[in-house]
């Protein structure tokens, strides 16, 4: 990386600054869970049957979810890999992608809209003349829901790892005339296993501090995990001793998990390739493609229904009537203003992390801090993951009330909790196109002599501005949908777009909560399509141009 000796020390500056606010922003809270659990010890909290009750079905619900999710998206990612031209396969993956961009709030509802008890499922069950409908509530809804937002996100892993497969093998497979039991066997077996372990980890991290879900399918004090029961014990209660004995349960109970995520392998390499056109023939037998199209048919319809579900339901409510209410225009100029802050944030932080480290990394002689520093910074998303937001606002929460009322500063709260937990994601895509963007333009800035304002404004921000602004996007749309931190804080004073979904929801105003719940699901999309707005006629030209 061609800085000049002021520039470097700026960026790793600026890197440091920045991993030291989020240290002590996450190590306040810790400190501060840490310290009121040692006032408030009453006992062990090992032997507290209700810890430990949470604490089990946290674990049971969080471990059947991910075996449900893996097992059902094996069967949906091969029928996907074998049958290559299966009319509508493209959008069936883009609707396998929507339930990861969309808030969980608008999910629940939806699912709700299908399984729940006036459901359509339900209803068509009644007049079948059947006396007892399927409950969603409790861990049958938790489990339902869990799968319906994690199955495609596997699925999609999944598809990825086997499309890699080189054609070689494929061609091999077919001059064998091998089975399909023998291809998953010796073939599509040997590239999934290597993927399960990774995948399975990081949905069981999802499910064990699921939050929203749990709060609104979880039914009652049987089906509560850690992160809801945390949010009951202050928000209802107001027993701040067994919040910090929950969070503080709650963090040993991620940090395991990161841990062993952190200890498991690698995928293999599937191998070298010649590069060609992959061709599988075990796919095009009769009997392979009814039961693929069959299954892809199911997949479509328990994806999609509780999709439509939404979008019916929301179409249905009085929407003019909803957008002209004072509470709506306050919640919606609160959460954008709230996204807007968080997104800026996120953005800025990230890209003082990304051009640390690649300053860092360009120092050929490097001080014995700057190695502990390159880690540090590389750990950043770690330390973010492990300490969720619900136990964050907790933790600040106990920190804030020696000030006052804690609920004056839930804004700038939400704020930096939800920058933080978009942080991940906004690294994801800023760091890939900056590394790219150094690689082209270092030498021609470094051969004209521009450096500090004028790089930045003639060579960084044309060049960066499509992926900064497709973070923002994406950090706006977490933001927005966000229910975990403005679930502790939020009050008629501050009023977010989920917050008021799931307040109209607990009133038994379903009609106005599906409405809001589609307006809301509207504006992350918009945030959505406006981030990538372009970017395949970008990368169309780009290949173009490298012909």
């Amino acid at each position: 990386m061609l800085l000049t000796a002021p520039e470097k020390r700026h960026a790793i500056a600026g890197g440091a600054f920045s991993l030291a606010g989020i240290v002590f922003f996450i190590g306040l809270a810790i400190v501060t869970l840490l310290a009121a659990g040692i006032e408030s010890a009453d006992g062990n909290p090992l032997t507290d049957p209700y810890l430990l009750r949470v604490l089990r079905f946290t674990l049971l619900q969080a471990t059947l979810s991910t075996l449900l999710s893996v097992a059902l998206a094996i069967p949906v990612a091969r029928a996907l890999a074998r049958q290559p031209r299966f009319p509508g396969r493209l959008w069936l993956i883009r609707l396998m992608a929507v339930p990861m961009g969309l808030p969980v709030l608008i999910g629940a509802l939806g699912l709700l809209g299908i399984w729940g008890r006036q459901g359509v499922l339900n209803q068509l069950l009644t007049g079948l003349g059947l006396a007892q409908p399927v409950s969603i509530y409790g861990l049958t809804g938790i489990l339902l829901a869990h799968v319906f937002f994690n199955l495609p996100l596997a699925a999609r892993l999944m598809l990825a790892g086997l499309e890699r497969v080189p054609a070689e093998y494929w061609l091999m497979a077919g001059g064998l005339g091998m089975r399909p039991a023998s291809v998953f066997r010796f073939i599509e077996w040997p590239v999934l296993r290597g993927l399960i372990p990774g995948i399975a980890g990081l949905i069981f991290m999802l499910c064990a501090t699921s939050f929203t879900l749990v709060l609104i399918l979880g039914g009652g004090p049987a089906a509560t995990t850690l992160e809801v029961a945390i949010y009951q014990a202050l928000r209802f209660d107001f027993d701040p001793g067994r919040a910090v004995a929950l969070s503080l349960l709650q963090i040993v109970v991620t940090a395991a998990i990161l841990g062993a995520m952190a200890l498991l392998p690698a995928p293999d390499d599937h191998g070298l390739t010649a590069g060609r056109a992959v061709r599988r023939i075990d796919g095009t037998v009769p009997a392979a493609k009814l039961a693929d199209s069959t299954l892809l048919l199911l997949a479509t319809l328990f994806i999609g229904l509780p999709l439509a579900s939404v979008v019916v339901t929301g179409l249905k409510a009085d929407l003019l009537r909803l957008v002209s209410q004072a509470i709506f225009l306050q919640a919606a100029l609160t959460s954008l203003t709230i996204a807007l802050a968080a997104g800026i944030l996120a953005v800025l932080i990230s890209f003082a992390i990304i051009r640390a480290r690649a300053a860092i990394a360009a120092e050929r002689r490097k001080a014995p801090g700057l190695g502990a520093l390159a880690f540090a910074l590389s750990g950043t998303s770690s330390l973010v993951l492990l300490v969720p937001p619900i136990v964050l606002a907790t933790g600040w929460f106990l920190a804030l009330r020696l000030f006052g009322d804690p609920a004056r500063f839930a804004a700038l709260l939400i704020v930096a909790i939800n920058a933080l937990m978009a942080l991940p994601f906004v690294i994801r895509v800023i760091e890939p196109a900056h590394a790219v963007h150094r690689r082209r333009t270092e030498r021609l800035a470094a051969s004209l002599g521009l450096q500090g304002l004028a790089r930045l404004r003639l060579v960084d921000w044309p060049g960066l501005r499509k992926p900064l602004f497709t973070a923002l996007s994406f950090a706006m749309a977490l933001s927005l949908g966000d229910l975990g931190a403005v679930a502790l804080f939020g009050s008629d004073s501050l009023v977010t777009l989920p917050w008021l979904v799931y307040s109209k929801l607990g009133s038994y105003r379903t009609n106005d909560a599906d409405g809001l719940a589609f307006i809301l699901g509207l504006i992350c999309l918009l945030l959505t399509v406006a981030g990538t707005a372009g970017q395949g006629r970008h990368e169309d030209e780009g290949r173009r141009n490298d012909r």
